[in-house]
């Protein structure tokens, strides 16, 4: 599969609002944007179950700064794939802005996820043939707003990251840092209330990552926006507002020094 049709795929879906029926919404959050509710997710591996999350109960707030953090294997990945409905859980609820997601349909998922949620990978997963601005403003193309609408807002946020003069170059002719960048002004494009970071800056040099880190959290902070980060790195969970240790099917709370 081309990198755009996964990007299509990902986002691209065409259902109404209507479809977020009155069945999934439940205003009872108690204000957080995040509500998630005895939540289990295991997999069969042959003829070993694996659990990788028993029965969780967590809520994130609006624009709060979280980190997960664990091995590699530990299931951060995965919560962030729960959280942004690409993956299904075994069991339990998970409601956004009140929206029982877990309940929706696959076409309703996608809707939420192209207008609530912006991705950032450890890969920037940067459509070669297509430009800079090109790569910024296909995921608000594949949600129906006009090129010169997306353009306007590309062009925006690649003045914030320091990459507008690379608005017509192709990804190739970029560092790794720079395409990381892009990376941030795509997910941040369509104005998203919730950002999933996954590994952002484990494919970077130290010093690039914490330039990297610094646009993400500036962007993210400056616009009241929640931020989810999975990683390894203990010093960049230093720097979030909480920070919860994945481990043997649970969340820990960390106290960070």
């Amino acid at each position: 599969m081309s990198l755009k049709s996964w990007w299509s795929n990902l986002l691209s879906s065409t259902p109404s609002a209507a479809e977020l029926t009155d069945a999934a919404l439940d205003s009872a959050t108690g204000g957080a944007l995040i509500q998630i509710e005895q939540l289990s997710k295991l997999y069969q591996e042959g003829e070993v179950r694996r659990t990788v999350f028993k029965e969780i109960d967590l809520t994130f707030q609006p624009g709060e700064f979280v980190v997960l953090l664990g091995n590699s294997g530990s299931g951060k990945s995965t919560l962030l794939n729960l959280i942004s409905g690409i993956d299904r859980p075994s069991s339990g609820i998970i409601r956004i802005n009140g929206v029982a997601i877990t309940e929706l349909d696959e076409r309703s998922r996608t809707l939420l996820r192209r207008d609530q949620i912006g991705f950032v990978f450890q890969f920037f997963n940067l459509i070669p043939t297509l430009t800079v601005l090109e790569n910024v403003t296909l995921p608000q193309e594949l949600a129906g707003v006009s090129f010169h609408t997306a353009e306007k807002a590309a062009l925006s946020l690649l003045t914030q990251v320091d990459l507008a003069d690379r608005a017509y170059t192709f990804p190739d002719k970029l560092s790794g840092g720079q395409q990381q960048r892009v990376a941030i002004a795509r997910a941040l494009a369509h104005d998203p209330q919730l950002v999933l970071a996954d590994e952002p800056t484990g494919n970077l040099d130290e010093e690039t990552g914490q330039k990297v880190l610094k646009i993400l959290l500036n962007l993210t902070r400056s616009a009241g926006k929640t931020l989810i980060m999975a990683t390894h790195n203990p010093d960049i969970a230093r720097s979030a507002d909480r920070v919860l240790r994945v481990q043997e099917g649970d969340l820990v709370p960390v106290v960070m020094d």
